[in-house]
């Protein structure tokens, strides 16, 4: 009788052990996928994006010329742009991120002018820089009119240094 007790404690320390062996394995695994999540989640967000390419789907149609009021500025969340119309009839679409740090820019009505909120650049409706931290205007994207329809390429913002005449699109 004693081998018989002496078998089934065995057989219990075994099964113990194969029990342990398995758990600790499996908290090994799953620690070693979310510490390789971690690396790969923190590559991505560091990797900086690549630059869009001029595609067929870069071209936004904004609408019609008559829907633009001279010296207004509509806001394109889709496109991440505005359509600055001047008074004297001529369209800008500037890019909605600060030229300081990248925060996006909002159109004050009030001000008259695009305010960061985060570090509190301003920019005139040409995008001009009217007070720092930022140093050069809102970069541009290039502006079409066909046939009485506002179209903005978004394939890729230009830089700029200022604000030139040359510039603004008219129609």
């Amino acid at each position: 009788m004693k081998d018989e007790g002496m078998k089934s404690s065995e057989d219990k320390t075994t099964t113990e052990t194969g029990r342990r062996r398995f758990l600790r394995w499996l908290w090994g695994s799953a620690l070693f996928v979310a510490l390789a999540e971690l690396i790969w989640l923190t590559a991505s967000f560091l990797r900086p994006r690549p630059a869009s390419l001029g595609d067929d789907n870069a071209l936004f149609v904004a609408g019609p010329l008559d829907s633009f009021a001279p010296g207004s500025v509509t806001a394109f969340p889709a496109g991440r742009f505005y359509l600055a119309r001047l008074e004297d009839g001529g369209f800008l679409a500037l890019r909605r991120e600060c030229t300081h740090l990248g925060c996006t820019v909002p159109w004050s009505e009030a001000d008259q002018r695009f305010i960061c909120p985060c570090h509190a650049s301003s920019f005139d409706i040409t995008g001009q820089v009217l007070q720092p931290p930022a140093t050069r205007p809102l970069d541009l994207y290039a502006v079409r009119i066909e046939n009485g329809v506002v179209k903005v390429d978004l394939g890729a913002a230009r830089r700029r240094t200022a604000f030139e005449p040359s510039q603004v699109v008219r129609s």
